[in-house]
């Protein structure tokens, strides 16, 4: 549930409102409401009124929010939906509008409101289907759905927007009365009321006395309302700004849609009564509705969600549900252990028990079904994801495959019974499948009761900048930049770039010398009225709920406009309340990979061996602890990252347990503990354990406390918790709730001293605790997660060249991805070759050693093509010619764009011509081809033929001289995003690797590390050019591409480019400087060496370019020497003697330079002349891997 602010009261002396707003638009109300419900709820109190509606567009996405917030306030919730009513049938997309004096309308508005919770549900009901079947421009409803859903709900005529108001301005008296008829008749008397509203509109004038006649002529109550799209009169240019963010129009623009005047608030009583004098019942009877209206949606407890669960039908021959489960217990159980022993029969009962006494049965089941079904399907399924992985139950009914006695994890992790909440079962699947799954729960439980989980975008900082500037036409550049002033945190508030920066927030304050900037002051202004505003709904990424009985009777339905899928209206923090469970149906791309990579082996393995599996693989296989230990991991999952790599090194894991750990620890805040765990293997006398009692729990993690279950497992050992009482602790431990707390830190007092220990060792003990609960890692989801990673580090050990086909396989449309693979297999010595039409798959492949490029890889080739190039060569052989390949292939599976994407990509390299030859006679070729069947359906062939003579001669190829290198080459990036058949620069391959100290990989760490030096000079008071300018400089060599100048408002030119190397591109600026230097020297395509700054201030980093050279002359400069940034603070003299001792050994002819910072100012310290290094590739890689060095470089 969402947090629930409670108010303060209203000013002591206000009266009661006797008025309450009926008509209200929050930001649900996308991009056209421009108040949060907060807001909103807070003024009402404030003006005393005891309700207030909510009737957002077409929708009811804030509703249950909105219900909670007002009871928690004691306002009287008045739930509704502005909805959108058909002309016709809500279904036809093709009706004729009705018109009347040429004016036109293809439906309209009406206000409905819950009166109770009947009239809740139907509005659920009516919102669903107003998207599920009426969506057309709007979700629209018809007359059809409200005579079916109008109990329990009170009507109102709506704004002009309205059909009787409408039909009043259209001249149609007659059609107006029958409508209002028809209203009041369906509703009944005191549930239908005619609306009036004044915000200063002609339209409104002219027809308010006419409505107020149809009303008295018809009997109809009235209504005052205003239409309320923003909380305060003050709101009224921001909310008209988000309207053109909707409408993507300028403010300036004269014709775009806005709203007149700025009558468009929540108005006190005095404001409401003096725009209707003379119709005094129109204000008490808003009093009137709210009285009618008495709704509290109900919110399911956890021990009610049980009993909402789709009921899982089990076979006849069980009596119930536990029954069945423990059935598949017993047979999983046989299936996993050659031996059952006592411990496991007991932990079985003993979860079994506690699944049975909670009423969980039917979630297991449910979960069981889905996964059972993918994997007699054979769609791979993650060993497990989160703390589920520590069930016994969940490994013998195959939900999980990871083993909680091999990796000695704790049930109540995952279920307490001290503290009863749903189970929760994240499944990660193959990425691929995910979609096949879904649609067979669909198919399961049928359609109405399986749905998606609404998310909402919202105008974060640097969207409500970017969205603001453009509507009031700020220069994109300038606008760069100032979204570049936004801290990057994702929880960073407007605010934040505006508060003065300190130690903790170096970062903050970059906006501040913008603030009174007159081409920005209003832009701010505007920003921070709009600041987090719902901006556009989304789906969420993995939840999916699964009702008893169909959606609306839970939740209102909507249907995401992206992707056509139904999902409930509310967010997945409030689903639960209503009595829906979430459902996890995780893709994970990783289980793609190994999919992938088990189907090249197999493709290939040999007659009589045996099906590969990854999940067979040896768990201690040395040459897959090898590769850990050299931080070989790039492509490994969850161990690629850099910094990963050199902890790898550092800690040699040789076993799947310290594997376990460094996943866990490598993360922020466990981090920190890093060098105490590696420490504690490397040397077992620096192992402190806070009690000696604690020895066996801590010892597999040398003396850290990595998991949230050691913390658990102190708890009982100490204080005599029971695991359930324990994860209580560690929860309140993670929050940090002082109140909580210290409640907590009482009992374990207590129960540490029944226990034997002092009040104050147990102090000592409980306070060495809380960072590690907070920071510690659940051991289920490491162990799980370990395994896979394991199983793809043991493929790129064992079956390489499969592994990175299957990288690049899964990567097949990234631009930014495939570069980096084909890279990473050419240094691990396999080549990757490009398409050809007698070697490639749809997919990427492994042939005799070498990756061939997968077809599917190509732009422009699609599935049924490729499908049919590699049917047709397994039919009939490798195609011998390009002639060859054109008699067998029909134009539709390769018509003129896939021939040339073919021969632009060099598929057809091999059969002979060049491709400038082939792409100046393919089109030719094709037509003499179609001539040719033409002529053999004629039977022309078979005349000429038994004469003797050929019909059509053989076609004859015009040569042409083979393009060069460079084009060829630009070419294929082109279709397939990244070289393939070579690079450009291949003959510069020796300098980038000896001399280039950043690239296009690395840039991201210096660009961090750059900021973070500037913004602690910048802390410590140093002034922002020196700030600006301080940090290391870098060297970056590749070739230029993109370049182009501009102006700057000085008038004078400046530079910027990318600069490609092997695995992608970095940007480079050329201040005006530097670019009168180089301008005439720098080329586009040339390949340069250019020296400079890393600028990590911006959203993509930059090298700010300072000189350039020959990368041919840089490489045969000899290496001068070595620099070394150390760690920051100094942890141990031993790190210090070590560093000291290694480079005493090193033996080269280097100068080394240790860069040391210290309170946000960084020094260069010269080595005495007898520590010198070597600058080969070893020596620098092992002195990169000492604890106490960040990082080397050589000049």
């Amino acid at each position: 549930m969402a947090d629930i602010h409670v108010f303060p009261d209203p000013p002591e002396g206000t009266p009661e409102s006797k008025f309450v707003h009926l008509h209200v638009h929050s930001d649900y109300s996308l991009l056209d409401g421009a108040s949060k419900l907060d807001t909103l709820i807070a003024r009402a109190k404030q003006l005393n009124m005891k309700a207030l509606a909510l009737t957002d567009h077409g929708n009811m996405y804030g509703v249950l929010n909105f219900e909670h917030i007002c009871h928690a306030n004691g306002i009287k919730p008045l739930c509704g939906e502005e909805f959108y009513v058909a002309e016709g049938d809500r279904k036809k997309h093709d009706e004729i509008p009705y018109s009347r004096n040429g004016k036109h309308s293809y439906y309209y508005h009406l206000i409905l409101i819950a009166m109770n919770d009947t009239g809740y549900k139907n509005l659920c009901w009516l919102s669903s289907l107003a998207f599920t079947e009426g969506m057309y421009y709007k979700p629209r409803i018809d007359w059809e759905l409200l005579q079916r859903y109008h109990d329990g709900i009170i009507c109102l005529s709506a704004c002009i927007q309205g059909e009787v108001p409408k039909t009043l301005l259209f001249g149609d008296e007659k059609r107006a009365y029958e409508t209002a008829r028809k209203y009041k008749e369906l509703f009944g008397p005191g549930r239908y009321y005619i609306e009036l509203q004044d915000h200063g509109l002609a339209d409104q004038k002219e027809v308010a006395p006419k409505l107020a006649k149809l009303a008295r002529d018809l009997d109809i109550p009235m209504v005052v309302t205003n239409d309320i799209h923003y909380c305060n009169k003050e709101d009224a240019e921001a909310q008209d700004v988000l309207v053109c963010i909707g409408t993507k129009k300028l403010f300036k623009d004269p014709n775009r849609m806005h709203f007149e005047g700025s009558e468009w608030y929540m108005k006190d009583e005095h404001e409401m009564a003096q725009l209707f004098p003379q119709y005094p019942e129109a204000m008490e009877n808003t009093l009137k509705v709210a009285e009618l209206c008495d709704l509290t949606i109900h919110q399911f407890s956890t021990m009610e969600l049980k009993n909402t669960l789709p009921v899982y039908q089990i076979p006849k021959e069980y009596v119930s549900q536990d029954a069945f489960v423990l059935h598949l217990v017993e047979e999983g159980l046989r299936m996993r252990y050659k031996e059952i022993t006592q411990e496991i029969i007991d932990r079985a009962m003993y979860e079994l028990g506690i699944i049975f006494k909670m009423g969980f049965s039917g979630y297991f089941l449910i979960v069981w079904e889905f996964i059972n079904w993918s994997k007699k399907n054979g769609i791979p399924i993650g060993p497990g994801r989160g703390s589920g992985a520590g069930s016994l139950v969940a490994y013998a009914m195959t939900i999980t495959d990871i083993d909680p006695f091999r990796f000695k994890l704790i049930f109540e992790r995952f279920l307490n019974p001290e503290r009863v909440s749903m189970p929760d079962f994240d499944v990660d699947m193959d990425f691929e499948f995910r979609e096949r799954i879904i649609k067979h729960t669909e198919e399961w439980y049928g359609l109405p009761q399986v749905g998606h989980i609404v998310t909402f975008g919202t105008e974060k900082p640097k969207q409500v900048i970017a969205d603001v500037a453009r509507v009031l036409d700020i220069p994109l550049n300038e606008v760069a930049m100032l979204k570049k002033c936004i801290p990057d945190n994702p929880k960073a508030k407007l605010a934040d770039a505006f508060n003065p920066p300190d130690a903790d927030h170096p970062d903050h304050g970059q906006l501040i010398p913008y603030k009174d900037d007159p081409r920005y002051k209003h832009l701010f202004e505007l920003c921070f009225k709009l600041e987090n505003v719902n901006r556009n709904t989304g789906l969420h990424a993995s939840g999916m709920v699964i009702g008893k009985t169909a959606l609306p009777n839970w939740a209102p339905l909507f249907k995401d406009p992206k992707t056509g899928k139904t999902a409930v209206q509310y967010t997945m923090d409030i689903i639960e309340p209503c009595g829906l469970v979430k459902f996890d149906y995780l893709g994970l791309k990783t289980l793609s990979l190994l999919r992938y990579a088990e189907n090249i082996i197999n493709k290939h393995r040999k007659e009589g061996e045996p099906e590969f599996h990854a999940d067979a693989v040896s768990e201690t296989d040395s040459k897959t602890f090898d590769l850990f230990c050299r931080g070989d991991t790039v492509a490994v999952f969850q161990f690629e990252s850099p910094g990963m790599q050199k902890i790898l090194r550092q800690a040699k894991p040789r076993c799947i347990e310290e594997i376990v750990a460094l996943n866990a620890l490598y993360r922020p805040g466990p981090m920190d503990y890093i060098p105490q765990y590696i420490e504690g293997k490397w040397h077992p006398e620096t192992i402190h354990y806070p009690d000696p009692c604690l020895e066996d729990i801590l010892k597999e993690t040398y003396g850290v406390m990595v998991y949230q279950e050691q913390v658990m497992q102190v708890a009982q050992r100490i204080a005599g918790f029971t695991l359930g009482g324990a994860d209580m602790l560690r929860r309140a431990m993670g929050k940090k709730k002082l109140n909580v707390l210290m409640g907590k830190k009482k009992e374990f007092e207590d129960g540490a001293v029944k226990q034997g220990f002092t009040k104050e060792h147990a102090d000592e003990i409980f306070e060495i605790m809380i960072p590690f609960a907070g920071y510690g890692f659940n051991k289920s989801h490491a162990a799980a997660y370990s395994v896979v990673a394991y199983r793809t580090a043991w493929l790129k050990a064992n079956r390489p060249a499969e592994f990175m086909a299957a990288n690049l396989t899964n990567e097949i449309t990234s631009t930014d991805k495939l570069p980096v693979y084909i890279e990473e297999a050419r240094k691990m010595g396999i080549a990757v070759d490009p398409p050809d039409v007698n070697r490639s798959d749809e997919i990427f492949d492994v042939v005799d050693g070498r990756i061939v490029f997968g077809l599917l890889g190509i732009k422009g080739m699609g599935q049924s093509s490729a499908e049919a190039i590699v049917r047709e060569r397994e039919k009939g052989g490798a195609f011998k010619s390009f002639m060859d390949f054109m008699e067998r292939m029909n134009s539709t599976d390769a018509n003129k764009r896939v021939i040339e994407v073919l021969i632009k990509t060099g598929a057809f390299d091999k059969l002979g011509q060049s491709r400038a030859t082939l792409l100046a006679n393919y089109e030719a070729v094709m037509a003499y081809e179609e001539k040719k069947r033409a002529g053999s359906e004629f039977g022309q062939a078979s005349l000429f033929e038994e004469a003797g003579v050929k019909e059509f001669a053989d076609y004859v190829f015009t040569e042409v001289e083979e393009m060069p290198k460079m084009e060829l080459l630009n070419m294929e990036k082109e279709l397939i995003g990244c070289y393939v058949s070579g690079h450009p620069l291949d003959d510069w391959r020796k300098a980038i690797e000896s001399c280039a100290t950043v690239n296009s990989e690395t840039i991201g760490r210096a660009a961090k590390e750059s900021k973070a030096t500037q913004e602690a000079l910048a802390a410590s008071g140093t002034k922002p050019w020196q700030a600006k300018n301080a940090g290391r400089s870098y060297t970056a060599i590749g070739m230029v591409q993109e370049l182009r100048s501009i102006m700057t408002k000085k008038g004078k030119p400046m530079g910027f480019a990318k600069l490609a190397d092997f695995k992608g591109s970095i940007d480079i600026t050329f201040f005006p400087q530097v670019w009168e230097q180089l301008r005439d020297k720098v080329q586009e395509e040339g390949v340069y060496a250019f020296k400079g700054k890393v600028d990590g201030s911006r959203e993509i980093p930059s090298l700010l370019v300072d000189t350039m050279e020959d990368p041919a002359q840089l490489q045969e400069k000899a290496i001068s020497s070595v620099h070394i940034q150390v760690q920051d603070g100094f942890r141990s003299v031993k790190e210090i003697n070590e560093l000291k001792d290694f480079l005493f050994g090193g033996q080269g002819n280097c100068y080394v330079y240790f860069h040391i910072d210290v309170d946000g100012r960084h020094y260069i310290v010269k080595a005495n002349s007898q520590m010198t290094a070597p600058s080969s590739k070893d020596f620098l890689q092992s002195l990169r891997d000492l604890p106490l060095v960040q990082e080397v470089w050589c000049e």
